[in-house]
């Protein structure tokens, strides 16, 4: 039997060994050590942030970024709605309100357009919103120039979830260093990964620093355990810093080998009727951590849902593109800002997208497999 193909499987090298081994023959096993500090210097440098905090995941990177901007109960939180719920589970952790916002066709990440829409009603309302959380879907960044110049001008500060666009670029700089807080993931399925872990950046160094205050039981400066605020146990290990440093030294490498993945989906398939290809963003470089790719219901002879359950069928992992939040039976009760009065796009593309697998260690003959089960799928008739 042929083994599974995976969506985006972890890509380990020998760099992290390296770094595991070291971690362990000098005892630092705990989650305080060398590795940690190494790797959130490391990471800012190559970002081009001024610093950075290792913590034990993406969700607590948000979090941390909503306390520092001391989001509270009653709040209330713009929220890209075409995303996984972890971008705005920790609103809710901190008793706030998501307010929702559509995608838009060119880069399929939060609509500039339904943004201003929702601050002008949100001002006239008298109640603006504490933050905005731009998420930078599969492996590219949102159009962050006009929704920069909207947060300006309201004077409302962008936490910038590039938790799935590490690598990316937009107009010269790293995706998750646009806002006050960027945070990047390193779940087991991203371009690189820690096993579990995230990253909060920000040019403010200050708040960093009380991020991870935060981030360790807030434990007061002295000889017996004394705590004055709430904190968290978010800190990430040594050792899964350790593998995080010697992933780091391979991304570009992986960014190269997921664009080429793409590039080869799209030669073989951009020319048959009713595929289209998540686009790149003017100005923007993706890495294409995932390749998307929509399929038109009224041209195909196959949805994209019934292509997803074909490729499963014969071992390929597939996924739909991400169900809005605004659908979501948890968040049915919440505003949702369209991209028009006609057009909700993350809908259409929740309804119409899938996603293929995109590992940096997908091989040539797998892809080729992939690609000609997709083929054979969409050459036959429609089925009633």
């Amino acid at each position: 039997m042929r083994k599974k193909i995976y969506l985006s499987p972890p890509h380990m090298g020998n760099y992290e060994l390296h770094y595991i081994k070291q971690a362990f023959d000098e005892n630092w096993i705990a989650p305080v050590g060398p590795h940690i500090t190494a790797f959130e210097n490391e990471l800012a440098e190559y970002v081009g942030a001024n610093g950075a905090v290792a913590l034990s995941s993406g969700t607590a990177a948000i979090h941390l970024a909503l306390r520092l901007l001391d989001v509270k109960a009653g709040d209330i939180i713009f929220c890209s709605s075409l995303t996984f719920i972890a971008s705005v589970s920790p609103v809710i952790y901190q008793g706030a309100t998501p307010v929702f916002i559509d995608s838009e066709p060119q880069s399929w990440n939060m609509s500039p357009r339904a943004l201003q829409y929702a601050l002008e009603e949100a001002e006239k309302k008298g109640k603006l919103p504490k933050a905005v959380i731009v998420v930078n879907l599969y492996g590219q960044s949102a159009d962050m120039d006009p929704i920069l110049e909207l947060c300006d001008h309201y004077d409302i500060p962008i936490i910038e979830d590039a938790a799935e666009s590490l690598g990316a670029i937009y107009k010269g700089r790293s995706s998750g260093t646009f806002g006050e807080f960027g945070i990047y993931s390193f779940n087991g399925n991203k371009i690189i990964t820690t096993s579990g872990g995230g990253m909060l950046v920000s040019k403010n160094l200050e708040a960093l620093e009380q991020a991870r205050f935060l981030a360790t039981q807030a434990r007061d400066p002295a000889l017996h355990y004394q705590h004055s605020v709430l904190g968290y146990n978010y800190r990430m290990s040594n050792i899964l810093a350790g593998i995080g440093r010697g992933q780091l030294l391979v991304l570009n490498e992986y960014i190269s080998k997921r664009r080429k993945i793409f590039e080869r989906y799209y030669e073989a398939l951009y020319s048959i009727e009713g595929i289209s290809f998540m686009p790149e963003v003017d100005g923007g470089r993706s890495t294409r951590w995932l390749t998307a790719m929509t399929i038109d219901p009224d041209i195909s002879p196959v949805s994209a849902a019934q292509l997803v359950e074909e490729l499963n069928n014969n071992g390929i992992e597939s996924r739909p593109i991400w169900k809005p939040l605004h659908m979501q039976p948890i968040f049915r009760d919440k505003t949702f800002y369209p991209h028009s009065e006609k057009e909700k796009i993350s809908e259409s593309l929740f309804a119409t997208g899938l996603c293929l697998p995109s590992g940096s260690n997908l091989s040539y003959e797998d892809q080729g497999y992939i690609i000609n089960c997709i083929k054979k799928r969409l050459a036959q008739k429609r089925k009633i």
